[in-house]
C-alpha cells in the first residue's frame, strides 16, 4: 500500500519553535517515481465506465534537461564538482609555487593558469567522497538530491553549468539558448528575455501545476513579485525562497556581559574602568511621560504590558549626557537604577533582561547607554583596555558594512532600509515611498554617526578594515551586531569559551517609534522590515530549448510544480530520505516548526554538516546535498544545525512574532497598507528599466555589492556625518532633495508607482 506523503504548510507568521515533538509519524515517500498533479477522469459509460489516472504533464520516461543552473559558484551546482570533492579529501594543489616559478621562467599568465589546470586535474584524479546516504560519488555525478528527483519523477538531467552568479550565467547562454532547457537568472533578465519570447511564460500553464499554482494563490505578493507582464499576467521564472515569510536579520549580542554590568545585588564595582566619552548622542525616546510596552512575559506563554516610566526615572541618555565625562562603574551604576525606576521594579536583579530576556523592552536609548558602559569597561568583559561596541560582519566588505544602515532602520523606526526592492516601501496612502528620500533616513543614519563620534561602533567599521565576526568573538574584543541567526551563532561552539559562560546571542527586535498610521503620533512597538520572501534571482525554461519538444516543456514545468509540492519542498530542503530520521516503520521522525511537524535530519547527517561544513547548513546543503540551489527552502532543516545558543535567542523572536509583540510586512495585499511587503520586482518595461539605469547617480552611490569599488552613502553617512558622503548632503533635508531632484530619485519613484499600480489592477483582475 502506498504510504502517505508529508503534508505541511510552509507559510507561517512564526520563525522558529523549539524543539519538541520528536518521534511523531508522518511517513516518507517511497523512493519511486511519482506524479505529482495527476488527477482521476471518468472513462466510458455505464457498467463498462471506470476511472483512470491522467498525468496533465506526461512526459516520456528518461527525458533530459540540460540544465544551466545552480547558486552562484562551480560549488553550488547540481553536480559535484572537482574543487568540492578534493576539499573534502583534504587535498589542495600550491598554486603560488607553480605560478613564482612560471613567472620566474617568463611565462604567460595563459601558460602559468593552464599549468595549475593540470596540475589539479592530476592531484585530484579518481577522487570520490562518500556521504551520509552512504553512496560513493565522483566530480561530475549529480548530487544525491537531483539523482533523486530523477528517480521519482522520471527524468534525467545533464548539467551545463558554468558556475556563475545568476546575472552572469545567462549573460554566457543568452545568445546560445538552444543549448540549454533551464537557465538561471535575475528576474529582471528572465523577464526581459521573455518579453522577446526567449523565456517561457509559465503563466500559460500554470491550470497543468496544481502545487506551484495553489502557492501563488495563498501569497499574493509572490505572485506580484514574479509577474513579468501585467497586460499578459506573464511569468518568466519559478521564484527562490531563502526561507519564507519569516524574520532574516536580527540583533545579536554577548548576553553574559549585558549579565556581568547589570545583574545582582548592591553596586556594581570593579577595579578598573575606563571613562566614557563626551556625550554626542542625544535622546531619541521621550524624556518625559509614559510609553506603554507589550512584550512577552518571561515564561513565554503570554502577554503583559509594561511601561517605561520616564516622569519617574528621567530618559537614560539624557541623564548621562547632563552627567558628562564618567567612569564606566558610574555609568552602570547609572543606568541600573534607571532601569530599577523606569520599570519600577519589574526585571528586578536581573536587569539584563531588559535587553536579552524572553521579556526584553530595549530601545534605541537603553542600547546607546548600555554601549557607553560595555565601551567603559573593558577590564570588567575581557580585561585589556579596549571593547568594540557594534561591528559588522565584515567590517571591510561593503556587502556587509551595510548592514549598520539596515540596523539603524530597525533602531529609529524608519521604514525602506532593508526593503525587498531597492529602498522601497508601500505607505499609509498606498504608494510606494523611497528611504532615499526621506528626511527620516538621514536623521537616523546621524544619530548612528554620534554613535560613531563617541566610539560605540567598532574602529573597523569607521576605517573600513579587514575584522570579522569571528575575529570579534575569538578575540572577546566585539559586542554585537545584526546579521543572520544561524551562521553567526555557530562561533557559540568554535569562538567562544562555553565553559567560561561566553554566549553570543539573537536578542530581541527593538521598541521604535513607529508611524503605521495608527495613531497621529505614531505608535511605540517593534517592527521587523526584515522579513523573508522572493529573491531576484530563479531558474527560467528556454523557449529555444524545448521548441518543438512537448517532452522536455513538461518535464521543465513537472520539475518546478514538484518543487512546491510538500514532499518536493523537503526534497529540496533537505535532500533525500536518506539523510533524514525515520521510525522503524519508515516514517519521519518529526518535531514543531512554526506549528507544523517538520523531519529531523538523521545524526549520521548531523556529523556530516559539522564535519563537511563546520555546522554551515547552507554550505553543506548546496555544496554537498544539492538542496537550497533554488525554489523553495525551508527553515527547518536550518534550525536544527543551529547551536542550543542560536535555538534560545531565535526562540525568544518567535514566540514575539507568534505573540504579535513584533510585527513585520505581509506577503499579502493588507488592509493596511503600510503593512504590505514590496514586491521583489515590479513590472517596469524594457524602456522604463533603461531609463532607470541612466540614473547613475541613483545606483553607483547606493550600492549594496562586494567590492573596494562600491560606494554607499548611506554608510558614508554614518561614518563621516554630513562631511565626507557627497555634495549637497549637508543637512537630512538637503540629502533628501539631492537624491530627489539631483539624483533623478522622483522621477524614479514615478516609474515605480506606476508599475506598483499596474500590479495592483492586474491582481484585482486575476
Amino acid at each position: 500500500m502506498k504510504k502517505k506523503l508529508v503534508s505541511m504548510l510552509l507559510v507561517s507568521c512564526m520563525t522558529v519553535a523549539m524543539l519538541s515533538g520528536c518521534g511523531n509519524t508522518i511517513e516518507a515517500p517511497e523512493p519511486e517515481v511519482t506524479t505529482p498533479g495527476t488527477t482521476e477522469v471518468t472513462t466510458g459509460n455505464g457498467e463498462g465506465g471506470g476511472t483512470e489516472v491522467v498525468d496533465p504533464l506526461a512526459f516520456t520516461p528518461g527525458t533530459e534537461l540540460r540544465m544551466a543552473t545552480g547558486y552562484n559558484s562551480a560549488a553550488t551546482g547540481i553536480v559535484f564538482d572537482s574543487e568540492t570533492i578534493a576539499k573534502a579529501n583534504k587535498v589542495t594543489v600550491d598554486e603560488a609555487s607553480i605560478r613564482e616559478t612560471m613567472e620566474a621562467d617568463g611565462k604567460t599568465e595563459d601558460e602559468i593558469k593552464a599549468a595549475i589546470a593540470d596540475a589539479k586535474a592530476e592531484a585530484y584524479s579518481g577522487l570520490t567522497i562518500t556521504l551520509a546516504d552512504g553512496n560513493t560519488y565522483m566530480a561530475g555525478d549529480l548530487k544525491p538530491t537531483w539523482v533523486e528527483v530523477q528517480n521519482r519523477l522520471g527524468m534525467s538531467f545533464t548539467s551545463v553549468y558554468q558556475g556563475n552568479s545568476a546575472a552572469k550565467e545567462f549573460d554566457y547562454w543568452k545568445e546560445q539558448l538552444d543549448q540549454v532547457d533551464m537557465v538561471s537568472g535575475t528576474a529582471a533578465k528572465l523577464n526581459e528575455f521573455g518579453e522577446t519570447g526567449s523565456v517561457v511564460n509559465i503563466a500559460e500553464y500554470l491550470d497543468l501545476m496544481p502545487n506551484f499554482k495553489a502557492y501563488l494563490e495563498a501569497n499574493p505578493i509572490v505572485r506580484l513579485s514574479i509577474t513579468g507582464n501585467v497586460d499578459t499576467g506573464a511569468i518568466y521564472f519559478s521564484p527562490y525562497f531563502d526561507g519564507v515569510n519569516d524574520i532574516e536579520r536580527m540583533p545579536l549580542m554577548r548576553t553574559d556581559w549585558v549579565v556581568a554590568l547589570l545583574d545582582g545585588e548592591g553596586e556594581f564595582a570593579a577595579d578598573a574602568s575606563n571613562n566614557t566619552k563626551p556625550a554626542v548622542y542625544q535622546p531619541y525616546m521621550p524624556t518625559s511621560g509614559k510609553v506603554d510596552i507589550d512584550v512577552v512575559t518571561l515564561d513565554g506563554k503570554s502577554v503583559e504590558t509594561i511601561t517605561k516610566d520616564y516622569d519617574a526615572a528621567g530618559n537614560i541618555v539624557q541623564l548621562m549626557n547632563d552627567a558628562g565625562v564618567m567612569s564606566g562603574v558610574d555609568a552602570v551604576n547609572m543606568l541600573r537604577t534607571y532601569i530599577d525606576t523606569a520599570y519600577n521594579g519589574y526585571y528586578g536583579t536581573t536587569r539584563s533582561n531588559l535587553f536579552v530576556g524572553q521579556n526584553a523592552a530595549w530601545d534605541a536609548d537603553e542600547l546607546v547607554a548600555l554601549l557607553r558602559c560595555v565601551v567603559a569597561n573593558p577590564q570588567t568583559l575581557n580585561g585589556t583596555n579596549s571593547v568594540q561596541g557594534i561591528f559588522s560582519r565584515e567590517d571591510a566588505n561593503n556587502q556587509r558594512r551595510v548592514d549598520m544602515y539596515r540596523f539603524c532602520g530597525t533602531l529609529f523606526g524608519v521604514r525602506g532600509l532593508e526593503s525587498r526592492q531597492d529602498y522601497l516601501y508601500v505607505g499609509t496612502d498606498g504608494q510606494l515611498h523611497d528611504a532615499r528620500m526621506e528626511v527620516e533616513t538621514y536623521e537616523a543614519l546621524l544619530r548612528m554617526n554620534d554613535m560613531v563620534k563617541e566610539g560605540l561602533i567598532s574602529e573597523a567599521f569607521v576605517k573600513s578594515q579587514d575584522e570579522k565576526t569571528q575575529n570579534y568573538l575569538e578575540n572577546d574584543t566585539g559586542f554585537m551586531h545584526y546579521d543572520y541567526n544561524q551562521t553567526q551563532t555557530l562561533y557559540n561552539d568554535s569562538k567562544l569559551d562555553n565553559a567560561a559562560g561566553e554566549k553570543y546571542m539573537a536578542v530581541m527586535v527593538p521598541v521604535a517609534h513607529w508611524f503605521d498610521g495608527t495613531s497621529s503620533n505614531g505608535v511605540y512597538m517593534r517592527f521587523t522590515e526584515s522579513w523573508r520572501s522572493v529573491k531576484t534571482d530563479g531558474w527560467g525554461i528556454s523557449a529555444a530549448g524545448v521548441a518543438g519538444n512537448q517532452d522536455k516543456l513538461y518535464a521543465a514545468l513537472k520539475l518546478i510544480d514538484y518543487a512546491y509540492s510538500p514532499e518536493g519542498t523537503i526534497l529540496m530542503s533537505y535532500g533525500p530520505d536518506a539523510f533524514i530520521k525515520t521510525n522503524s516503520d519508515g516514517s519521519y521522525v518529526t518535531f514543531n516548526f512554526n506549528g507544523t511537524q517538520m523531519p529531523e535530519i538523521s545524526d549520521a547527517t548531523r556529523k556530516e554538516l559539522w564535519e563537511k561544513a563546520s555546522g554551515n547548513y547552507t554550505n553543506y546543503a548546496r555544496q554537498f546535498l544539492g538542496s537550497t540551489l533554488s525554489f523553495m527552502k525551508s527553515q527547518a532543516f536550518e534550525y536544527q544545525c543551529t547551536t542550543e545558543v542560536g535555538r534560545e535567542g531565535a526562540g525568544y523572536i518567535s514566540n514575539a512574532i507568534g505573540l504579535g509583540t513584533i510585527k513585520h510586512p505581509e506577503l499579502a495585499l493588507a488592509s493596511n497598507s503600510w503593512y504590505t511587503s514590496v514586491p521583489t520586482t515590479l513590472p517596469t518595461t524594457t524602456a522604463d528599466n533603461d531609463l532607470i539605469n541612466s540614473y547613475t547617480d541613483l545606483t553607483t552611490n547606493f550600492s549594496q555589492a562586494k567590492g573596494d569599488d562600491q560606494v554607499s552613502v548611506l554608510v558614508n553617512i554614518i561614518v563621516n556625518g554630513n562631511g565626507g558622503a557627497v555634495a549637497g548632503f549637508g543637512s537630512a533635508a538637503e540629502a533628501a532633495a539631492t537624491v530627489s531632484d539631483t539624483y533623478n530619485g522622483k522621477q524614479y519613484l514615478t516609474i515605480k508607482n506606476t508599475a506598483w499600480a499596474e500590479d495592483q489592477d492586474f491582481y484585482a483582475s486575476l
